[in-house]
């Protein structure tokens, strides 16, 4: 009975080193997924920033900066840009886990003081 003690012990240990190998490759994708994100935010960013500089440069006397063309790239780009937020954060990036608990408490707490 013994030696089946110590083949369970070794699988519960061997199980462990798993999961804590698994959650550590999960970790690292998350963070690539992440790091890739700022990546995309700050070639937004810059890129933008430049194309609107020279748009801004390259006018001509009369003409205005506030047309479609001038503002068309980081529009579109901003779109695809928030929807890559999405994916890497998920559905929760505007209202987190808990988000409407916390207002509803901040509500009582504002509506408490108001009453006392």
């Amino acid at each position: 009975m013994e030696k089946y003690k110590n083949i369970d012990e070794n699988y519960s240990n061997a199980q462990a080193n798993f999961n804590k190998e698994e959650a550590y490759l999960r970790a690292k994708k998350k963070l690539d997924k992440i790091k890739g994100f700022y990546w995309h935010l700050a070639s937004y960013i810059v890129v933008n920033i430049f194309l609107i500089v020279m748009i801004t440069i390259n006018l001509d006397y009369d003409e205005s900066i506030w047309q479609f063309g001038a503002f068309a790239t980081p529009l579109f780009w901003g779109i695809g840009l928030a929807f890559h937020a999405m994916g890497v954060f998920g559905p929760d990036l505007l209202f987190g886990k808990g988000w409407e608990e916390r207002k509803i408490d901040e509500y009582m707490d504002k509506d408490k003081r108001h009453w006392e």
